[in-house]
C-alpha cells in the first residue's frame, strides 16, 4: 500500500491509530500537499487538515515542516535506489539490464503520488539537507550502475562512474520529459527507444569477461 493509499484508508477524523500507522498516514497527507503546492506554499495546517488530525497530533510526530519534508525525501530517495538495484539484479543480460534500469526511472516518475517531484523538482534545493538527499539518490544510483560497468568492461572505477552518471542522468531527464509531455508516446515504447539509444552507446565498450552477455 502506498503512502497516499494509507492516508485515504486512515483519514476519518477521531480514529486512534498505532504510531507507525499514524506516521504513514501523515506522510501520505504531506506528500499530497507538498506535491500540489510545493514546500514553501504548504503549511502544517494544510497537512493536518488533509490528514484529518489536529496540528498537535502532527507535531507529535514531526517537530516542523522541514522534518516532515526530509522524512518524505528519505523514503522516496530510497525507493528509487532500490528500484535501480533491483533492475540491475534482475538479469545477467546487459542489454536487458539497460532496459530494466531505464524502465525503473519511468516507473518512478509515473507513480500517481508524484513523489519524484519532491526529489527532482523540489523548490527547496538550496536547503543543505535537501541537497544532500538529492545528491545521495543520484550518486547511489550511479554507483549501482557503475559496479556493473566496471565489472563487465574492466574500465577504471572513475571511467565507469562517468558512464554510469551519464546513463542515470539520461534516464531521469528523459523519463521526466516524457511525463511532462503527457505521455504522448506509450511507456513501453518510450522505454524501448531510450534503452536502444543507451545500449548503442554502452555496448561499444568490450566485455572484460567474454563469457558475459
Amino acid at each position: 500500500m502506498t503512502a497516499i493509499e494509507q492516508t485515504e484508508a486512515a483519514r476519518p477524523r477521531g480514529t486512534r491509530l498505532p504510531r507507525r500507522a499514524r506516521r504513514n498516514q501523515l506522510l501520505g497527507a504531506a506528500q499530497e500537499v507538498f506535491v500540489a503546492q510545493g514546500y514553501h506554499a504548504a503549511a502544517m495546517d494544510d497537512i493536518a487538515e488533509r490528514a484529518g488530525v489536529s496540528k498537535p497530533v502532527l507535531y507529535q510526530h514531526f517537530p516542523g515542516k522541514l522534518d516532515l519534508y526530509l522524512a518524505l525525501l528519505d523514503q522516496h530517495c530510497e525507493s528509487l535506489i532500490q528500484a535501480v538495484r533491483s533492475a540491475l539484479a534482475s538479469t545477467t543480460d546487459n542489454k536487458q539490464r539497460v532496459r530494466a534500469t531505464m524502465d525503473a526511472y519511468f516507473a518512478y516518475v509515473e507513480d500517481d503520488g508524484g513523489a519524484f517531484r519532491l526529489v527532482f523538482e523540489s523548490d527547496l534545493t538550496n536547503e543543505p539537507a535537501v541537497r544532500e538527499r538529492v545528491d545521495k539518490v543520484t550518486n547511489e544510483c550511479a554507483e549501482a550502475i557503475c559496479d556493473v560497468i566496471a565489472e563487465d568492461t574492466g574500465l577504471s572505477r572513475a571511467e565507469s562512474m562517468l558512464l554510469a552518471s551519464g546513463l542515470g542522468g539520461l534516464a531521469q531527464v528523459v523519463a521526466r520529459s516524457w511525463l511532462h509531455s503527457d505521455r504522448s508516446v506509450p511507456r513501453d515504447q518510450a522505454v524501448q527507444l531510450l534503452a536502444s539509444l543507451a545500449w548503442r552507446g554502452i555496448a561499444g565498450f568490450p566485455l572484460h569477461n567474454t563469457e558475459q552477455h
